[in-house]
């Protein structure tokens, strides 16, 4: 019975997993880095001074493992490493000498086995370290929630009705079992992650929670996640229920890995959606600026493993299987499929291409044979089931139809085969059709690629070969020379089968070469080097900076921030404003004092209560920097005689609600806007939802309101566009949040900034208080006047205290950070109410008798 601790904190766990799990007892101790010798894991721990030997901590769903009945063991069963699993392959591309720690559940045959002492038997001689789950809540996690739900769902089946074959409609009590599964996962890795060396590397969808609960724990934790599945479009991705929880998941990755890009762009286009976050690339890397943290999205697809596939291909056993084979379909045109049952593979619509091909070339009959290895499921249901009768009833009235003695078209194996049994097919069959309707990589035509040039029974045998590939699996981008087909479309496949048998000898070794040139060189080794050596750089400024956690349950996430940036709070600031005599206050609008998403733009009785309140000190000049039109806000800002007005990025500016609106200075010509505006009316009339602001000194596009991807392909476009037809105006193109403006030359924020300090300097006031506050792009230019004094034309004076302040946690010029708008307003009552806040005054009567 287990008697591990992995268990007893799945608060996570409905009603019904909580009766499920075993009492708790005393938990399995292990060493944070390992100190045995074993040829996983040397003999000296590391060190952070030595990131190339870090340990490699590799979680997956189940270890790479095989057990063996042996009534001999003390177990029963003889265990060896499982050298075909991705998991244990990647090994030959982590650095030499680096200590490699597993981390997954047991097989099905010893799962009820678990205890300590098998456990410490297991980490001690592969370095693996089993994860006991009791068997109903794995059955809930990995039959139910995962491969009924989860996995259908990524392949594009929505479970329409109850009744839909394979998929299930969500269940509330099937997620958090798998949130308790993942939670267990997450014990196991806390038990001996040594947080500030070790990397850990988490695979596939049955741990996709993973990431929040590791980040959780350990804030700097360097955490990568490859998916092997599909990442389905985001309309697909956006139906789950918990959607916004497992796409948290990944973003608490610090490296995120598909397999083809397509994956990558649904990922991206859910964040943009769902979280309306952008994503930038530079150097080739993709990154997501995730509260302070980038995440770097990777595309590599898996390779294989060359050496171990090689040796198969070289065995004996192989070869004389070939021979077999060779002899027993002897002017036999051979194809050969190989696929797990599971309702995606499409064995099915491969059967009726076949049966396709015979009807419309009946030259083919008696020659033409289609072998298809059916590996067992890896499911368990209905779906299952009626795949397996459906292959086997369409093999049947095919071969009924088409069959003559000593001729079978369609030869269905659904018994185990063996590998070496494999290779054989692989090297005598001259054609691989591949048709899944959905597949995450699927590696069989990179295997069946190197099985026709590494065998070598046949001695004069050419090396050449033909690959029938569905544009619906992973690796058809990285396979060019394909014939790719629609699977659905039964025609097109049975053509693509009849062009590859016709096609000439020389064609079929130059698709051949060129196969064989990609499989030998993207191998598993290059695609583990690859991942590793981008998690390392995902993860290289994880102590150059300070993480706080934020959020409850599946919405945590960490902030990450820059050793001097820190939250402005009100009793930091205040003394300093007390302090002070002349003081300038800087606002943004749009996103600082009105939170960005209101429909009704005009300020609140409380914005405008508390700027009046500022403007009423006469220490204070307070100044509204806004992009918006100044007659906008002239109208809004009435209310607040004393307070001063930046519009249009400064362009206009007037101290006071009764003083005159004065210009930058600069000689403008606005003939610019006749060729700005006609372009722009252009791209609002393509892209719904966007509109043209007019202001006297700009033109603004605005796309907040259209979709986020189409609007920002657009705001891309228009940007160009722009800048090519305005290149010899004195204008700048800019984008902006949800924008895209042309203003003239020599007009922004920073410039605005610039101007009202030399006025106050020149007025003999020079501001020894400066509180500047903004949230988007174009306010980086004011945070820069006033922090960079070097970049200013004003020097303000050396006692000056200045306070550039960004709303919400991101990267910035600003040294402090507010939340969001109501912090904003907070924080300005706090200083409207400071001069009433006197310190409490104590006085002492002393008299010189020495009483008191």
């Amino acid at each position: 019975m287990p008697s591990l601790s992995c268990h007893n904190l799945l608060d996570l766990a409905a009603a019904a997993d909580d009766a499920a799990l075993p009492p708790s007892t005393a938990s399995l101790r292990l060493p944070r880095v390992m100190s045995f010798a074993t040829a996983a894991s040397p003999a000296s721990p590391t060190s952070p001074s030595m990131p190339a030997l870090a340990r490699r901590v590799i979680v997956s769903h189940r270890l790479p493992l095989r057990a063996a009945p042996d009534a001999a063991s003390p177990f029963g069963f003889v265990f060896t490493v499982d050298s075909d699993t991705v998991a244990y392959q990647l090994r030959s591309g982590l650095p030499a000498g680096a200590p490699v720690l597993h981390i997954g559940t047991l097989p099905p045959s010893v799962a009820d086995l678990a205890s300590d002492e098998l456990c410490n038997y297991l980490l001690a001689n592969f370095s693996f370290l089993p994860v006991c789950l009791p068997a109903d809540l794995h059955s809930r996690f990995y039959h139910g929630f995962c491969k009924h739900y989860l996995w259908p769902l990524l392949h594009y089946l929505l479970p329409l009705t109850p009744s839909s074959l394979g998929g299930l409609p969500f269940d509330r009590a099937l997620y958090h079992s798998f949130l308790s599964a993942n939670r267990a996962f997450a014990d196991r890795v806390t038990e001996v992650l040594s947080p500030d060396d070790d990397l850990v590397w988490i695979h596939d969808y049955h741990l996709l929670a993973l990431p929040t609960f590791l980040r959780k724990r350990f804030p700097r934790a360097k955490v990568g996640f490859f998916l092997h599945s599909p990442f389905p479009s985001s309309e697909i991705f956006r139906t789950i229920p918990v959607r916004e929880d497992l796409l948290r998941a990944l973003l608490n990755a610090d490296l995120v890995g598909f397999h083809t890009f397509d994956y990558a762009r649904h990922f991206l286009s859910a964040c943009s959606r769902l979280f309306g976050l952008d994503y930038q690339s530079k150097r080739g890397y993709i990154g997501i600026e995730y509260y302070g943290r980038t995440v770097t999205v990777k595309i590599l697809p898996v390779g294989i493993d060359m050496g171990q596939l090689r040796s198969v291909v070289s065995a004996p056993e192989t070869g004389d299987m070939v021979r077999q084979l060779t002899e027993a379909y002897k002017g036999r045109r051979l194809m050969v499929g190989v696929d797990d049952v599971d309702l995606f593979k499409g064995i099915g619509l491969k059967f009726l291409a076949m049966e396709q091909l015979l009807v419309e070339h009946p030259e083919l009959r008696g020659h033409a044979m289609l072998v298809q290895i059916a590996n067992p499921a890896r499911s368990e249901g209905r779906d299952v089931q009626e795949v397996q009768d459906e292959a086997r009833a369409i093999s049947a009235r095919v071969n009924e139809r088409f069959g003559t003695p000593g001729y079978t078209p369609v030869v269905l194996i659904d018994r185990e085969v063996s590998v070496y049994e494999k290779a054989a097919y692989y090297a005598a069959a001259e054609c691989c059709v591949m048709n899944a309707v959905r597949d995450g990589l699927n590696r069989i035509p990179y295997i069946y690629t190197v099985c026709r040039q590494e065998n070598t029974t046949l001695v004069d045998a050419p090396k050449r070969s033909v690959i029938v590939l569905s544009e619906f699996v992973g690796c058809s981008p990285s396979l060019s020379g394909a014939i790719r087909v629609n699977p659905w479309s039964v025609e097109s496949v049975a053509e693509a089968m009849n062009a590859a048998l016709r096609m000439s000898e020389a064609e079929q070794r130059l698709r051949h070469e060129k196969h064989y040139k990609y499989v030998s060189t993207h191998d598993v080794a290059y695609w583990a080097k690859s991942f590793d050596l981008d998690l390392q750089r995902a993860c290289k400024d994880h102590f150059s900076r300070r993480h706080w956690g934020i959020g409850f349950g599946m919405s945590f996430k960490v902030v990450a921030l820059g050793p001097n940036f820190r939250r402005l709070s009100v009793e930091h600031i205040v003394p300093s404003y007390r302090r002070t005599d002349n003081r300038l206050i800087l606002l943004d609008y749009d996103g600082t004092v009105m939170p960005e998403g209101s429909i009704d733009k005009t300020p609140s009785n409380e914005v405008i209560s508390v700027l009046n309140c500022l403007c009423e000190d006469p220490k204070n000049r307070v100044f509204i920097v806004s992009g918006r039109a100044k007659d906008e806000l002239s109208k809004w800002f009435a209310p607040c005689e004393k307070l001063g007005i930046a519009a249009e990025h400064g362009y206009f500016t007037r101290w006071s609600r009764d003083s005159p609106w004065e210009t930058c200075g600069l000689a403008v010509d606005f003939e610019w806007k006749k060729a700005a505006e006609p372009v722009m009316n252009l791209y609002t009339e393509a892209t719904d939802g966007s509109t043209i602001e007019h202001k006297e000194s700009a033109l603004v596009w605005h796309h907040d309101e259209a979709d986020p991807d189409f609007g920002s392909c657009q705001a891309k476009e228009l940007l160009d566009h722009l800048e090519n037809v305005l290149a010899n105006e004195p204008v700048v193109v800019k984008r902006g949040q949800h924008i895209v403006e042309v203003n003239p030359q020599g007009i922004s924020k920073g410039v605005v900034v610039d101007s009202l300090l030399s006025s106050m300097v020149s007025r003999g006031k020079p501001p020894d208080f400066v509180l500047c506050i903004g949230d988007d792009r174009s306010d980086e230019d004011m945070f820069e006047s006033i922090v960079c004094p070097s970049n200013s034309s004003v020097k303000l004076p050396a006692t000056s205290e200045v306070f550039a302040c960004t709303v919400g946690k991101k990267p910035s010029m600003a040294k402090y950070y507010l939340d969001d708008t109501v912090d904003v307003i907070k924080m300005l009552q706090g200083l409207a109410n400071a001069p009433c806040q006197r310190p409490r005054q104590v006085h002492l009567r002393v008299s010189f008798e020495g009483s008191l």
